[in-house]
C-alpha cells in the first residue's frame, strides 16, 4: 500500500530486496558471522561479502546501497563499501565465541517483534541449538511479557528467563508473567548468573543471544541504577571457559 500510494502520488519509487526492481537480492548464503550475497543492479551481478549476520542486516545494507547508487555512487563502489560495514553496538552484536566456535551475541531486542526477528535471524546459520537469555523491564507494557515468553520458546531451543530492569516492580512477578507462556524455560533471576550459565552450556554449533539490554551499561533495580553490562558479562563468562 505504501509503495502504491507513493507511485500514485507521482514519486519515483526504487525497491530493493528479494523482489526489488532497483537492487535485487538473487542469492544469500548465511555463515556464522557473515553473509555472502549476490545482488543484481542494472542487469549486472555483484558478489558481496557482508561481515554481519542476520536477515535484517542485509536488508538494511541493501537500502543503504540503494540510496548511494540512486544519488550517483557507482554500483561496484557501493557494493565494495558494504564489505566494510560494522554493526551498531548492541544490535546482533557479536561479543565473542567459545573455544568450540559457538558465537555469543548481545541484542537490544526488548519488544516482541524485535525478539522474534533476532531469533529468526540466527537460525539459518545455527546447526545446533539457539539459546536465549532475556527478561522484561518493570513499569513498562505488562502485556508483552507472555507474548515474549511464547516467542522465545517457539523460536529458541533453550530459554533462560532472567531480570532486565525491574525498576519498582517485584522481579519475581515479572519473570512469572513471562514463564506463564514459556513451558520448559529455565528461571535464573540473577542476570549475571544467567549469562554465565548460558555460556557454560554452549556446544559447537550452538548460538547464544543475550537479549533486552544491548548497549546499556546499567540495571535499574528500585530507584537505583547499578553498573551492569551484558557485553562485560559475556566476555567474563567466555574468559572463564578458557581459564
Amino acid at each position: 500500500p505504501t509503495i502504491q500510494a507513493a507511485r500514485a502520488a507521482g514519486l519515483n519509487v526504487l525497491t530493493v530486496g528479494r523482489h526489488g526492481e532497483f537492487l535485487r537480492l538473487k542469492r544469500v548464503e548465511h555463515e556464522r558471522h557473515r553473509q555472502r550475497a549476490e545482488v543484481e543492479v542494472d542487469g549486472i551481478l555483484h558478489e558481496v561479502d557482508l561481515p554481519l549476520a542476520g536477515d535484517f542486516q542485509i536488508a538494511n545494507a541493501l537500502v543503504s546501497a540503494g540510496l548511494a547508487i540512486s544519488t550517483g555512487t557507482p554500483a561496484a563502489k557501493a557494493m565494495m563499501a558494504l564489505e566494510k560495514l560494522k554493526g551498531a553496538p548492541g544490535r546482533l552484536d557479536l561479543v565473542g565465541t567459545t573455544v568450540n566456535g559457538a558465537p555469543v551475541y548481545v541484542d537490544y531486542a526488548h519488544k516482541p517483534d524485535a525478539l522474534e526477528n533476532v531469533l529468526a535471524s540466527v537460525r539459518p546459520f545455527t546447526t545446533g541449538r539457539v539459546i536465549v537469555v532475556f527478561g522484561c523491564g518493570g513499569d513498562r507494557d505488562r502485556g508483552k511479557r507472555p507474548i515474549m515468553g511464547e516467542i522465545a520458546t517457539r523460536l529458541a531451543d533453550v530459554v533462560i528467563v532472567t531480570d532486565d530492569n525491574p525498576r519498582s516492580e517485584v522481579p519475581e512477578t515479572i519473570r512469572a508473567a513471562i514463564l506463564a507462556a514459556a513451558p520448559g524455560a529455565v528461571e535464573i533471576g540473577d542476570r549475571r548468573k544467567a549469562i554465565h550459565e548460558a555460556v557454560a552450556m554452549l556446544h559447537a554449533g550452538d548460538t547464544l543471544i543475550v537479549a533486552g539490554k544491548g548497549h546499556e551499561e546499567g540495571q535499574t533495580v528500585g530507584a537505583e541504577t547499578l553498573h551492569f553490562s551484558d557485553h562485560e558479562e559475556v566476555r567474563s563468562a567466555l574468559q572463564e571457559r578458557v581459564a
